[in-house]
């Protein structure tokens, strides 16, 4: 199982990835930033905006915030203009990072359960696995949202967690080489 101090690592590498991705976006066109680049969500910014859609809809299962208000197949064009998606971005971040701040041993080993619409019924599981694949579903698309950046000239920095984070910030200390034989 996943443990709180992974949720939070992972909402913090989520806040980092996004403030990165988006400076790197920022230094495209409107033309290049959504240009059909291949990826399932389309453009950089389909891709993005999907991705503020994602993050809205567990987060409504998650901790009670308003559902999107479109469906999946129109997330990409949820929120067209730049500024205002950014906007939405850095404030979902910042409440991801309080929920993931607040989740306890017990909130992660008990049941979530919810109506999935793209099922057409509800659901029920644990509440570990849900918060796992959120944080997976954020890195799979924030993957093809840096190849579309790559290939359209724009850069990153790195991405690996271990050198993206603090971790000595985060409260989460590597191990001495005492400690990791």
């Amino acid at each position: 199982m996943i443990s709180t101090d992974w949720c939070r690592m992972m909402a913090a590498y989520n806040s980092e990835m996004n403030r990165r991705l988006y400076a790197a976006a920022d230094g495209l066109d409107v033309g290049a930033r959504q240009a059909d680049g291949g990826a399932f969500w389309g453009s950089i910014q389909g891709t993005l905006c999907h991705l503020v859609w994602g993050d809205t809809t567990w987060m409504s299962r998650f901790d009670a915030w308003e559902k999107p208000s479109v469906g999946m197949k129109q997330s990409p064009v949820m929120i067209t203009d730049w500024a205002e998606l950014k906007a939405h971005r850095a404030s979902a971040d910042a409440k991801i990072e309080a929920w993931a701040a607040s989740l306890t041993p017990e909130r992660l080993a008990g049941p979530l359960i919810w109506y999935s619409g793209i099922a057409g019924q509800e659901m029920r599981m644990p509440y570990w696995i849900t918060v796992g694949h959120f944080f997976n579903h954020q890195t799979h698309h924030r993957g093809q949202a840096h190849a579309l950046l790559t290939r359209a000239g724009a850069a990153t920095g790195d991405t690996d967690l271990p050198w993206v984070l603090d971790i000595q910030a985060l409260g989460l200390v590597p191990l001495t080489a005492a400690e990791n034989p």
